[in-house]
């Protein structure tokens, strides 16, 4: 039996921690949690790797050898876990749909009548798009918002069970830290996240990262000792024989904030996921998260870059320059055309849960070097980082090293990396795709709805203007694409004239446009960061958060996600999530679309309209009474000059 995450008397500790707060609905997150039992705290990912530390470690290969597979198809280990997982979500699909409401359609008894039919039951996926602790917090209220545990998400105007009702949840950057958090502890509620627990530091945004964590009921950690800990755990890596990048340093200081374990969980791997019963047994969606390459003696990542993803069992590419994917578990080995040689030894704990996070997210390497200079940060850490800097190009320190390469020589014809023992990654936002929806549009996952939570800063003042969809819309049309189809998207002046970026709005809908594809791509419902109760347009690089104000972007976020709860604007909104659900189900079985159906795919559809006016400034008002809290950027000033000067980013990372 493994070990532990926690002592069992810091989970009981835990299970019973701090009191509820109050609760009340119309898009407030901030309800109060019950106290969780201590045997689903140990359901989680879990300090899998074998040296007990971050270090990876040597082990006794299993007598099916790990090899890389090739990209044709999804594996075997998710094609099992689908057979179950479509099925759990059956029953959730049909409450959800019953409270949607769509009174002129038995949507209920449509899922009923064909759930033994996975080609007719609805497939869906959530992308929840980069952009910093600004999109954690915006992505956190529209997961909230859909998940039918949190009080208020079910009541009238509600959307909750969408979650429950969902295949895959993607994130990058920012939304894989929420992702990533989500899954570390438990599959817990925002919530319960938000919240935290007597004596830890998670989702505590107050300190700063730079600063160490402030913990419940604990004083301010020593910082240096909280320094001189992840100095440590780099070190154990870089003594067992591997390469260390600043992206170590950056994912074990971010892991402290987003799970729940001693130190942030260092012994924490990404493929345990696959081992915790309630992901084993498919009663959640199955997370992916998202990076890019950049190939070797190159500073530019392009929309012809790699795409990689990250799921419980594996990591790797559909696109055709890769079309390969290895073992999780066992990545670190060194695999060569496919396969560990048959004297070579094989590796686990490369895959920890912080690097992971980290290298979807390592633009935030920059955010980290910018602060070197903070008095906080201990010397020996700066000299630690220096020491790692020297042995990189200045354009390098943005990369996560992934040394072994898995796909060393691999695919040789194709891979433009098949020659370097190093596989190199970066952000998953660094080819503007800043939401994560390679992994769902791949025709092999036949997801037919993905909701696209967008937080990306697109605009002077930190709006997204669907940046990231045309970025993958314009993929579609490139070779790289490997044949995967995109729904048509207009230019930035149209979003913001046509306010496509202040309401929710479809894409795909008209499935003629698909005409000369090989295949129907999923309904795009995108849903952009917008002010209903908080400006949440705060700063990618803003580092820490009053609670207050991180509970008023959650709360933001969860409007976002409802349309006020229908109070808005649209009291069929619901109904009209329930459309966009049923659509391509509808189209196959040839079933007609019901008045409200066509009423909410008149209102939502992108019709091709479109309006490139140039655009001199965007500032969106807020939609409802705006949060005492609300913090964000409501003009260019002082700060917002700060931010831009003391960070001198390029225009492209700007938008994560």
């Amino acid at each position: 039996m493994r070990f532990l995450p926690l002592p069992l008397l810091s989970l009981i500790s835990a299970a019973l921690g701090s009191p509820a707060s109050g609760a009340s609905s119309n898009g407030d997150v901030l309800v109060g949690r019950a106290a969780l039992e201590v045997a689903e705290l140990l359901r989680r990912a879990s300090p899998d790797n074998p040296s007990g530390s971050y270090a990876p470690a040597t082990v006794d290969c299993p007598s099916d050898r790990p090899a890389i597979r090739a990209g044709g198809d999804l594996s075997q280990s998710e094609t099992d876990w689908l057979q179950t997982r479509r099925n759990k979500t059956v029953d959730p699909m049909i409450e959800f749909l019953r409270r949607c409401n769509l009174t002129d359609f038995d949507a209920p008894g449509y899922v009923s009548q064909h759930a033994a039919n996975f080609s007719v039951v609805p497939n869906i996926g959530i992308a929840v798009s980069g952009g910093g602790y600004r999109a954690l917090m915006n992505g956190a209220g529209f997961v909230a918002a859909a998940d039918s545990r949190v009080a208020g998400s079910t009541d009238t105007g509600g959307i909750g069970g969408l979650l429950q009702s969902s295949t895959y949840l993607a994130g990058l950057s920012g939304g894989g830290w929420l992702v990533g958090s989500i899954f570390a502890n438990n599959f817990s509620t925002v919530v319960q996240l938000r919240d935290g627990y007597e004596g830890s530091a998670l989702w505590q945004f107050s300190n700063s990262i730079f600063v160490g964590p402030k913990q419940r009921g604990i004083s301010v950690v020593n910082t240096v000792e909280y320094w001189d800990d992840i100095k440590d755990q780099v070190d154990d890596k870089r003594d067992a024989g591997y390469d260390a990048s600043i992206t170590d340093y950056w994912g074990r200081a971010l892991s402290v904030q987003l799970i729940n374990a001693t130190d942030g969980g260092p012994a924490y791997t990404f493929s345990s996921i696959a081992d915790a019963p309630n992901f084993a047994d498919a009663d959640t969606p199955m997370p992916i998260l998202v990076a890019d390459e950049r190939r070797p003696n190159t500073q530019i990542v392009s929309l012809n870059s790699t795409v990689y993803e990250f799921n419980p069992w594996e990591m790797g590419s559909y696109d055709p320059t890769v079309y390969g994917f290895a073992p999780i578990r066992y990545v670190g080995s060194n695999f060569s055309a496919g396969s560990i040689p048959d004297d070579g030894h094989c590796v686990r704990g490369f895959d920890s849960y912080s690097y992971v996070m980290g290298t979807s997210s390592s633009l935030f390497n920059s955010f980290l070097l910018q602060n070197l200079s903070d008095t906080s940060i201990p010397q020996v850490v700066v000299d630690a980082l220096e020491a790692v800097l020297s042995d990189l190009s200045a354009d390098d320190d943005d990369i996560a090293a992934w040394s072994p390469n898995p796909f060393y020589h691999f695919a040789n014809d194709t891979n433009g990396s098949a020659d370097d023992e190093q596989l190199t990654l970066v952000d998953g936002g660094s080819d503007l795709q800043n939401i994560p929806l390679h992994p769902l549009i791949q025709p092999v996952r036949a997801v037919d709805v993905i909701f696209a939570v967008d937080s990306s800063a697109d605009t002077t003042y930190h709006w997204p203007n669907a940046t990231a969809l045309r970025a993958t819309y314009e993929r579609s049309l490139t070779d790289i694409a490997n044949g995967t189809a995109f729904p048509r998207v207009p230019d930035a002046e149209t979003f913001i004239n046509l306010g496509l970026n202040e309401k929710p709005t479809f894409f795909g809908c008209d499935t003629s446009e698909f005409a000369n594809a090989s295949h129907i791509p999923p309904l795009i419902v995108y849903l952009a960061n917008t002010p209903y109760t908080a400006f949440s347009n705060v700063s990618t690089f803003t580092p820490s958060y009053e609670d207050d104000e991180r509970n008023s972007i959650i709360k933001n976020g969860w409007n976002v996600a409802t349309m006020g709860n229908g109070t808005a604007s649209d009291a069929e909104w619901p109904a009209c999530v329930a459309c966009a659900v049923l659509s391509r189900s509808l189209e196959r079985t040839n079933t007609s679309v019901s008045a409200t159906c066509q009423r909410c795919f008149d209102r939502y559809c992108w019709n091709g309209t479109t309006d490139s006016t140039a655009v001199v400034s965007y500032e969106p008002t807020p939609i409802l009474t705006l949060d005492a809290t609300s913090l964000g950027v409501v003009s260019v000033g002082a700060a917002g000059g700060l931010v831009y000067g003391v960070f001198g980013l390029a225009v492209m990372f700007l938008a994560l």
